[in-house]
């Protein structure tokens, strides 16, 4: 039986063990504090060593080393898998939800997350393949691609671009409300690759997917090649001065019937039904002169008029239709080497442009001698590069810089392929906008019938500002043309190079019609040229506005068209961009300072 002087002694335990208890839950929670610290700083570290092997990798994959690929391949894939396991377990979960620190490590460990899933179920399955599928397999070997490895990379290749296009969506959902600026600068470096790889991932999953069946794994398949002249400007580049059968079996290319634009008879109505918007932005003459085939900027249409036309002309039906320039071209010889022609020129990577779109005016006047010529070119080029006579990395690099400045690209009769292909920049559409960009296009189509282009340069500048309450914002496009023909180019440069007067357009000057594209939501308020109201012809091409101008330069003159749009509801914080005809010299889109006082009103 207890009495009152065992009370005290009770109530002085309590304490004891209420202290005892406060103090093991501090200790506790000193212990999880750091277990998640020293985690968390583990975890950095791990997150720094995949990025470091990231590095590595696309260094490493640049050079074609695909050994040492897969060795920094299996290395990422087990950082990765170290930091999502120290930021995954229960004492983790439990400080996510704590304030001030819980939104940092949340994002952490979804950073992580996505790194490792991107590690096991992009980099593994790739680099799984990557023995077989090397920059080497696109080197013909006896005048042979082999499609084998193409095909055996393609289930590898796709749940890779799943797997990165996923991860982008998982970063994208990150929220960075409440992060210290470190962990909002991780997940935003974060979403910027994921954006950029996920891109580059669609693109390879297209080309695995597609270039087996389109190099004629399966059958036959015959392209219609069209060289578009660029000193003589259309809006998908330029007229097809020179075109040639290719055909592709089982890997194997060869190169068949050539012609010039002189082969071709003028049609008295368009070979095909044209649209309506395509005719009255281009006129019939765009489906009536192979020479016009690419006076719209849908490449898709362009194709299928020069595929009719050669259909009619030589009685084959083409499963495609591939186009480039001369400055890729030029590229390739980047690759190739230098390369002789039949004339004994010498054709590098150097002079390709001077040479085929200049000098070879003046040095051959007689236009059949200049078809015959550019055919050599083409055919120099082409049997150096079937026969595998190339760097295979630097081909690569010279398609996809072309591609990449719309010199090069594809359409396929088969609609399958071509339903693949559309969207990419090889397929030559028109301008696309979503939520992350409004994109216009800037086309050039030269007036002057000649080859003036040549001296042609451009500019292209955009910018957006919101100047209402509604905020809806004013797009602003500014394009700037210069000649720089010689101030005597009247007289100095051949007849056949200026036009001679014969299209109204006085020797030495270059006339030029300048066709803007804007987003579908955008509403035409205004335009000046040279500072003076302009009165441009108003369509649509489809969903597009369109604004045509005609300028018309003499040697050393330069001109500006700046023309304002409304854009839509919810844009105003949208970037703008711009696409543009491929001239001589690439065109930059520049970012454009604008203002609410705007000089168009």
């Amino acid at each position: 039986m207890s009495t009152m002087s065992d009370a005290p002694t009770f109530r002085r335990a309590q304490r004891r063990w209420a202290l005892w208890g406060v103090l093991f839950v501090v200790l506790l929670v000193i212990a999880a504090v750091a277990w998640v610290t020293i985690r968390g700083m583990l975890a950095k570290q791990d997150l720094e060593s995949s990025v470091a092997h990231v590095d590595t990798l696309r260094s490493q994959l640049a050079k074609g080393d695909t050994a040492g690929a897969q060795r920094t391949a299996a290395k990422l894939e087990s950082s990765a898998a170290d930091a999502r396991a120290k930021t995954s377990d229960p004492v983790w979960a439990v400080f996510e939800h704590t304030p001030f620190i819980g939104g940092n490590l949340r994002a952490v460990r979804q950073v992580s997350a996505i790194v490792d899933d991107v590690a096991s179920d992009a980099v593994r399955p790739v680099a799984g393949v990557l023995g077989d599928v090397d920059v080497d397999a696109f080197k013909p070997a006896d005048g042979k691609i082999d499609l084998q490895p193409l095909v055996t990379a393609q289930p590898a290749v796709a749940k890779a671009t799943t797997a990165l296009g996923k991860a982008n969506r998982a970063a994208e959902r990150i929220d960075t409300g409440d992060t210290v600026s470190a962990v909002t600068d991780a997940v935003n470096q974060l979403r910027a690759s994921l954006a950029s790889v996920s891109e580059q991932a669609a693109v390879a999953d297209k080309v695995v997917q597609l270039a087996p069946a389109m190099l004629g794994d399966g059958g036959a398949k015959h392209y219609l090649v069209l060289f578009q002249n660029n000193a003589e400007l259309r809006a998908g580049g330029g007229i097809p001065g020179a075109l040639a059968m290719v055909t592709a079996q089982d890997g194997a290319i060869s190169l068949g019937q050539q012609a010039s634009t002189s082969d071709f008879p003028q049609s008295d109505d368009p070979v095909l039904p044209l649209a309506t918007d395509t005719q009255g932005l281009y006129g019939s003459i765009t489906g009536e002169f192979i020479q016009d085939v690419t006076l719209t900027p849908r490449f898709d249409t362009s194709a299928k008029l020069a595929r009719e036309m050669w259909k009619r002309q030589y009685g084959q039906r083409v499963d495609g239709v591939l186009s480039i320039d001369p400055v890729t071209l030029g590229y390739i010889l980047k690759a190739t080497g230098p390369v002789t022609l039949a004339t004994g020129d010498q054709l590098t990577s150097d002079n390709a442009v001077q040479l085929l779109l200049s000098e070879a005016y003046a040095k051959y006047p007689d236009p059949t001698v200049q078809d015959a010529f550019f055919a050599s070119a083409a055919s120099a080029v082409f049997t150096k590069v079937s026969e595998g006579g190339f760097d295979p990395t630097a081909f690569i690099s010279a398609l996809t810089t072309g591609v990449g400045e719309g010199r090069v690209k594809l359409w396929s009769a088969d609609k399958g392929e071509q339903a693949e292909l559309t969207g990419t920049a090889i397929a030559g559409g028109l301008p696309t906008s979503d939520t992350s960009s409004q994109q216009f296009g800037v086309y050039l189509n030269d007036a002057t019938g000649a080859k003036m282009d040549y001296y042609l340069e451009k500019t292209v500048s955009i910018g957006s500002q919101v100047c209402r309450k509604d905020g809806r914002p004013t797009w602003t496009v500014e394009v700037n043309l210069k000649s720089t023909a010689p101030a005597d180019a009247a007289t100095s440069l051949p007849e056949y190079v200026t036009g001679g007067g014969a299209f109204g357009v006085s020797p030495g000057a270059v006339r030029t019609n300048v066709v803007i594209y804007a987003p579908s939501s955008g509403v035409y308020v205004a335009s000046t040229q040279d500072g003076k109201t302009a009165a441009p012809q108003t369509a649509m091409d489809g969903d597009h506005p369109v604004a045509q101008f005609q300028t018309t330069l003499s040697p050393g003159k330069s001109t500006t068209i700046r023309i304002e749009y409304l854009g839509g509801p919810d844009q105003g914080r949208t970037p703008v961009d711009a696409v543009s005809t491929p001239g001589v010299h690439q065109s930059v889109t520049e970012p454009l300072s604008t203002s609410c006082e705007s000089p168009v009103d």
